[in-house]
């Protein structure tokens, strides 16, 4: 594949090698990651911990794993796609110019997620943004927060088509054919779009059976890098290179009713087309993980709780991944606590593994007006022996703020109820409290049912949430107050119960005094109104070293098997396939 001769070179400390930037063959499709507020090199934003228990920063630069999906089913049409993390550009560097590098993107399509909501502001600004200079090339949006709102994102000017719905790789597979074929955009299904000054919203997409068909292509990934000589354009996220997190998302919807989630199993019936959760087949779970092993040796994380398919299905993906194994840490998510026997065949079959258990309150009435999950403290307490009785490796637990009945008092007893923890069981066993921020999820029970759930809302629209996330600290950010906190309540009872965890985590050995005062330094920073972006990038109530272990690249990749799968990646593209109309299907709403 020629390349032109014009580069630019840059070193990165994170890399072994050097970063080169050069121009490429013209895809078909540019999908691109916007960040949560567009201008956001320009403002001075206090953000606070609304990202500290993800990879990403609060510029929320890591895009939907849908990216990689939908890349990889276009591509084995015979469509060439190209995903660029802009936000994790703007990032980078203050020099790099995002209109003079969108100025050079000419695809017959550009993509521009909008899965979460905090990026109401960033993504209809990109959109805006590539209208003023390619008015000629459509723009399609898609994403939960999308698909939630569908109709207001579609007045938009700059918006020519939404996707709706949680499986989209075949309907943007239809709405490209169309595009380059007869333009019958009403063929495409779950399209919203605009035929004059009509909107017009398309029968829904029937869903598949399962989500094997839609995996993401490792080769094709490591192939766009080599192409384009470009380590951070397609990177996931500000500290890819150095924290890998690599996972298996082994569903799409849930089975649970948390209150405040806009993916939960009522807010889905609300607003998102067909029935959920939809599953992965244990096989394909499988697969997958032994693919990520076959490049990296980083965690492995299993995305949702594996029992919501059922016993059965459970216990079927565990068999599956016994079948392949391998050396990385493969991480269990839990919504409720394990059950011992689970506990046991998961310990029997994988040699290194980790757990997530979300319990979210300590308090037993808290967690029932959540909606999660109800179990006792006993019953978690049990759980967690069983764990760390076996060869499990790490135990995070996580807890949340914000929620329907919690007090400041109630906050605080739930940091002594962690040191009980700490006490009982060694250290492999951690926790991490957040705030929910910035956003109770539209489209959730406690959005669409406020009151009765306890929350006072502050912003319903997209254009509202737009304007929340254009303010310059975190508690002016949030659409939310409940009637036990205001916001102002909940910003202090997050920055105190922190403040006595990390003396805890010390305390007890979780971690070291000399990180313990980093985090105490990016908080006091935070809570003063002087951290802005850098200290909030690094994590302000906990160190992201904590959840993902850094490492050298050597450390963190598997040379061999990035070599073997370009090589096949290379000498796989697939032909340009014809039209079948028939492969996509719709139903009447």
């Amino acid at each position: 594949m020629p390349f032109a001769s014009h580069a630019h070179v840059t070193r990165d400390a994170d890399l072994p090698n050097i970063t080169i930037h050069c121009e490429h063959v013209k895809p078909d499709v540019v999908l691109i990651h916007p960040p949560s507020v567009f201008d956001f090199r320009e403002r001075s934003i206090v953000y606070g911990p609304i990202s500290d228990v993800i990879p990403s920063t609060p510029v929320f630069e890591m895009y939907p794993i849908g990216f990689l999906t939908l890349a990889a089913f276009l591509r084995r049409h015979g469509y060439r796609v190209r995903i660029v993390n802009l936000a994790l550009r703007m990032m980078r560097s203050r020099r790099f110019q995002p209109e003079a590098f969108l100025r050079k993107q000419k695809p017959k399509l550009f993509g521009i997620d909008l899965h979460w909501l905090p990026h109401a502001q960033g993504g209809p600004a990109v959109a805006a943004l590539l209208k003023q200079i390619h008015p000629e090339i459509p723009i399609v949006f898609g994403g939960i927060s999308a698909t939630c709102f569908h109709r207001e994102l579609i007045d938009d000017p700059s918006v020519d088509f939404v996707l709706r719905g949680s499986v989209t790789e075949p309907s943007l597979l239809a709405l490209v054919r169309e595009l380059e074929g007869e333009r019958r955009f009403e063929d495409v299904p779950g399209l919203t779009w605009k035929r004059g000054g009509e909107v017009i919203v398309n029968p829904d997409a029937v869903l598949p059976a399962s989500l094997d068909d839609f995996d993401f292509d490792l080769g094709m990934m490591i192939r766009e890098v080599v192409r384009h000589l470009d380590f951070w354009t397609s990177a996931p996220f500000q500290a890819w290179w150095r924290h890998p997190i690599t996972a298996v998302f082994t569903v799409r919807g849930c089975a649970r009713r948390c209150v405040t989630c806009g993916a939960s199993s009522s807010a889905f019936r609300r607003f998102m087309p067909g029935h959920h959760p939809l599953l992965r087949s244990p096989e394909a779970i499988a697969t997958q993980v032994r693919k990520l092993a076959q490049i990296t040796r980083t965690p492995i994380f299993l995305v949702g709780d594996l029992r919501d398919g059922g016993k059965a299905y459970a216990s079927a993906v565990i068999d599956a991944l016994a079948r392949v194994p391998v050396s990385n840490r493969i991480v269990f998510e839990f919504f409720d606590p394990p059950d011992r026997d689970l506990v046991q065949r998961i310990d029997a079959a994988i040699l290194n593994w980790g757990a997530e258990l979300s319990p979210e309150s300590h308090d037993e009435s808290i967690r029932a007006l959540l909606g999660k999950a109800r179990f006792t403290n006993a019953r978690m307490e049990e759980a967690i022996e069983a764990m760390l009785a076996s060869r499990c490796r790490q135990l995070d637990l996580f807890y949340m703020i914000g929620l329907p009945g919690q007090t400041t008092a109630n906050v605080m007893t739930m940091v002594d109820a962690i040191e009980q923890l700490f006490i009982r069981f060694d250290r492999r066993l951690s926790a991490f409290i957040t705030p929910m921020a910035p956003f109770v999820d539209p489209g959730s029970d406690g959005f669409a049912d406020a009151e009765s759930h306890g929350y006072r809302l502050r912003a319903r629209t997209l254009v509202e949430h737009r304007a929340l996330l254009e303010t310059d600290n975190w508690e002016s950010m949030l659409n939310y107050e409940t009637e036990w906190m205001t916001r102002a309540e909940m910003v202090e009872a997050t920055y105190a119960a922190a403040e006595r965890l990390n003396d805890l985590k010390r305390r007890y050995g979780r971690i070291s005094d000399r990180r313990a005062a980093g985090v105490d330094i990016r908080r006091r920073a935070a809570r003063e109104q002087r951290g802005e972006q850098r200290a909030s990038t690094e994590g302000t109530l906990n160190d992201k070293a904590e959840l993902f272990e850094p490492g050298t690249f050597l450390r963190n990749f598997r040379l061999g098997g990035i070599l073997r799968m370009l090589a096949g990646a290379f000498f796989s593209a697939p032909p340009r396939l014809r039209v079948n109309r028939s492969s996509v299907q719709s139903r009447a709403t």
